[in-house]
């Protein structure tokens, strides 16, 4: 049995209250341990992790906790008594001959603490049914409690839902004593579950105490328990336990495997509205055996730790790490807070044009005046209520940049609902785990979308766009579309029914998804406060006014025009595919919005540049109006900046930088650029810090970690930390990666680690040199990718370079994948060894020793920038190739 220190291993006698017989039960006991450390050295048991299994396992799902707990308390951490039981007729307990059903589970292991004379503090933890067998215990034992963990779980199934399809096929009538009893169908199903698979060893473990159909009887008992609705002897305990857990008020952990088919999200979602207040992790791809896909004992020891002062009586507790209570002046001033939908409102009765969309259907630009858009956007606001949208309910918006999808948000933040945004740029796979994870109460779309949402699964009542056939609305579930939401608003409205109360400044407003560039999209949490003061940076920087006129062709910034109080145009291209727009949709959108500032995403200007050939004089002397140019989203080089402003020549082009979770942290413009184009440091320099945002950088050790306390000295090279007003809250449900981006400084403020790596120069400016997971650690030191790179892109007939490492960590070599242009190099339509006189030729371009410079066609980038170069893929390529692997497309 892999891991599992027999030193824990126990048995007990219990006397059952209920048949009055004593049964014999196994359990795991770190207490003896702790005993023998507290003997030698003073160790002090804090409190007792009381641990639940569920159905097919038994206590050696908590081996590692158990062990790790131990190894936690030797090295002086808080020590935590581990006790993982397994429940009678399960594991290695006894066989009682009975049918165990969840009241009765829940008084077994009430018995089993009594007669253990358990003390508190008590944190209950559980997987699976033995999640509600803990909860069970937990609400029954407040004087004990002191927290609870979960790994996934449910206590509630929605009415009218079937249950998961393959507790239906296990349960079913015929399939139940052959599936789970007679045979180890169950059983082996369950170890399949696993992510990765799980090594034979182990699996044979969790096999040991269910050899026999005898051995196997609680595994049949414990599926035909489940109750599957009202009718069923277990439904009443499953409500009382239900109702209890949404009472309790001690901290919580709740672990998530999300490719789960048993315990699918919407059962996490249910235990969320429960415990509002738990810290909440889902590790992507993992599933229901959470315990063995991911290092769930390191994530629980951690969150103990963070959470000692509440958890342990007399315990002063840790640095806080959550970041959530730490405000600037700014932040905490409510007086300073004008909500996003301000200069909507203001402009109420202005018939001026207020939003314009060139890539309307038919062909011709759609104007939408302020009265009309405000009109829109508080009939949308009283008719979502109507309906039955709630203030912190999330909507999933997925409609396109244009005036509808402008009005459905301002309609959802005016309500005070939750907008989801995802990008359709991160695929059908991305868009689907981001809605999923999200978990929406509401999905809002085109019928794309809806098809989408239908065909994926996808959670929340459904709202169209557009009216749809009856057939099509009762295929696709939907119950609403917007012109009926709308109308029922605009009849109450005239009823005089008072639009919904505001939402506060520190209300959640949206969660706003990355691009999936640095792994899986993650969703980044803002409140209203962040979102307004997102606006207001943007104001003061760009001097944005009444008249200024926007045309956005990026999609995060397409939304802002009504924000600030100025028209706004999209431009006629697919916001999905940024390449697809051309100059003259840019000249288009300027001329019939007159607008001064111009945003495009990195890849858009590419193409925009591209097409400049097919600009007529109208549409040269409409781009020579524009005042401001900018492009944000990934760093913009010189010669691609320049050539934007030939097509702008009164613009000054700018090229913030920023990520999702701050989206506007500094700027540079092309001057700044040229300005610093002689200077020795390395990366792209992307100017100083906005207004009052602050930037700092944490120091790299000789591994590559971040690990030096922030600071701003100049020429040092790390993880670059920012802070500012519009800094995002949180990222949603990611509890342990969000405490990892969180910057413990004695600076005043809340401080994000953005995992960019870069240096300060002397006059404060920011360089970035690439993400963190990039950075080699050689020999000599970490080396960042970016400056390499840029020394690389001089060789003749290189496009684009990624400087990636190979071998051990602390070794890496470094290899050149650079993308060649075929004309040039027309060996390079395939991928593989780049030739003789090109190595050479890299090669003395950079101070970096490389082991092998390898040509592509294309280099893999994300799909919403289509520029950032995916790094970690292309490591993993030039590893497998270099090491005598077939060569294959990265």
């Amino acid at each position: 049995m892999p891991d599992f220190d027999i030193r824990f291993s126990r048995t007990r006698l219990v006397r059952d209250r209920t048949s009055d017989v004593s049964r014999e039960w196994h359990y795991l006991d770190t207490g003896d341990e702790l005993e023998r450390l507290a003997r030698a050295g003073g160790v002090e048991v804090v409190g007792t992790i009381l641990a639940v299994h569920g159905n097919p396992t038994w206590s050696y799902l908590w081996r590692r906790l158990a062990s790790a707990s131990l190894r936690a308390a030797e090295a002086g951490q808080p020590a935590w008594r581990v006790i993982a039981v397994d429940q009678l007729d399960m594991g290695f307990s006894a066989r009682t001959g009975t049918t165990r059903t969840l009241p009765q589970r829940v008084t077994d292991l009430a018995d089993f603490t009594d007669d253990l004379g358990l003390g508190g503090p008590v944190i209950t933890l559980g997987h699976d049914w033995g999640g509600v067998i803990s909860l069970g215990w937990a609400i029954d034992h407040p004087e004990l409690l002191a927290g609870v963990i979960t790994l996934n779980t449910a206590v509630h199934h929605p009415d009218g839902v079937p249950i998961p399809a393959p507790l239906r096929l296990a349960g079913a009538r015929g399939v139940l004593a052959a599936s789970t009893v007679a045979t180890p169908a169950f059983l082996e199903t369950t170890l399949s579950l696993a992510h990765p698979p799980l090594a034979p060893e182990v699996k044979d473990a969790f096999r040991a105490p269910y050899r026999s159909a005898a051995q196997r009887h609680g595994i049949g008992a414990f599926v035909a328990d489940i109750p599957v609705d009202a009718s069923h002897g277990s439904f009443a305990e499953l409500q009382r336990i239900a109702a209890g857990v949404a009472e309790l008020e001690v901290p919580a952990l709740l672990v998530w495997g999300p490719k789960d088919p048993i315990f699918g999200d919407r059962y996490l979602d249910d235990l969320i509205d429960r415990l509002p207040h738990a810290d909440v992790h889902r590790f992507e791809g993992a599933g229901h055996l959470i315990a063995e896909d991911r290092p769930y004992a390191d994530t629980i020891l951690t969150w103990l730790g963070d959470n000692a002062a509440a958890l342990i009586p007399g315990h002063n507790g840790g640095p806080d790490v959550s970041g959530a209570d730490v405000s600037t002046a700014a932040d905490s001033d409510a007086e300073s807070f004008t909500p996003l939908w301000a200069a909507l409102e203001a402009r109420r009765d202005d018939d001026d044009v207020a939003i314009i969309d060139m890539a309307a259907r038919g062909g011709s630009a759609r104007r939408v005046s302020w009265r009309q858009l405000d009109d829109r956007v508080r009939s949308l606001a009283a008719g979502f209520a109507r309906v039955g949208v709630r203030r912190g309910q999330r909507v999933s918006v997925l409609v396109p940049p244009g005036p509808t999808l402008t009005a459905v948000v301002y309609a959802c933040l005016r309500l005070g609902a939750v907008v989801v945004v995802a990008d359709a740029g991160l695929g059908v796979r991305g868009l689907s785990r981001a809605v999923r994870g999200a978990w929406p109460d509401v999905v809002i779309g085109e019928l794309p979308g809806l098809s989408a949402a239908r065909v994926l699964g996808w959670p929340g009542a459904r709202i169209s766009v557009e009216r749809l056939a009856a057939a099509s609305e009762r295929l696709l579930g939907v119950s609403h579309d917007l012109a009926n939401v709308a109308a029922l608003g605009a009849a109450a409205l005239r009823a005089g029914v008072p639009m919904p109360p505001e939402p506060a400044p520190d209300d959640p407003a949206a969660i706003l998804f990355t691009s999936g560039s640095t792994g899986p999209a993650k969703g980044v949490a803002y409140t209203h406060r962040q979102l307004s003061a997102l606006r207001d940076v943007l104001a003061a920087h760009f001097d944005v006014g009444a008249d200024t006129g926007l045309v956005t062709g990026f999609a995060p910034f397409a939304l802002l025009g009504p924000a600030l109080g100025t028209r706004s145009a999209t431009p006629d291209m697919d916001v999905s595919a940024p390449r697809t727009l051309t100059a003259r949709a840019v000249a288009a959108a300027v001329r019939a919005s007159d607008a001064r500032i111009v945003f495009l995403s990195p890849a858009a200007i590419l193409n925009v540049v591209t097409t400049a050939g097919d600009l007529s004089g109208d549409d040269r002397r409409a781009l020579e109006g524009v005042r401001t140019f900018l492009s944000t989203g990934a760093p913009v080089g010189e010669p691609l900046l320049a050539a934007a402003a030939e097509l702008m020549p009164n613009a000054e082009p700018h090229t913030p930088y920023g990520m999702t979770e701050c989206l506007l942290v500094t700027d540079v413009t092309l001057a700044g650029i040229r300005a610093v184009s002689n200077a020795a440091d390395r990366g792209v320099c992307v100017g100083s810090p906005i207004g009052s945002n602050r930037v700092l950088i944490s120091a790299l050790d000789a591994e590559g970690r971040a690990v030096g306390a922030p600071s701003d000295e100049p020429g040092v090279l790390g993880e670059v930390v920012v802070s500012a007003a519009h800094l995002k809250t949180s990222y949603d449900r990611l509890w342990l990666t969000d405490r990892g981006a969180v910057c413990e400084t004695p600076r005043e403020g809340r401080w994000h680690r953005t995992g960019d790596v870069g240096h300060l120069d002397a006059e404060g400016r920011l360089w970035i040199e690439g993400r963190l997971p990039h950075v080699l650690a050689t020999a000599d030191g970490p080396v960042a990718p970016v400056g390499p790179e840029q020394q690389i892109e001089g060789a003749a007939g290189v496009r684009r370079a990624a400087v990636v490492g190979v071998g051990p960590e602390g070794l890496r070599q470094a290899v050149a994948v650079v993308e060649v242009a075929v004309e040039v190099v027309p060996s390079a339509a395939r991928p593989g060894l780049a030739s003789p006189e090109l190595t050479a030729d890299v090669r003395a371009r950079t101070a970096l020793p490389l082991v092998a410079v390898l040509v592509v066609p294309h280099l893999p980038t994300d799909i919403r920038h289509n520029s950032k170069i995916d790094r970690t893929r292309l490591s993993e390529w030039a590893e497998r190739t270099l090491a005598g692997g077939r060569m294959t497309r990265p």
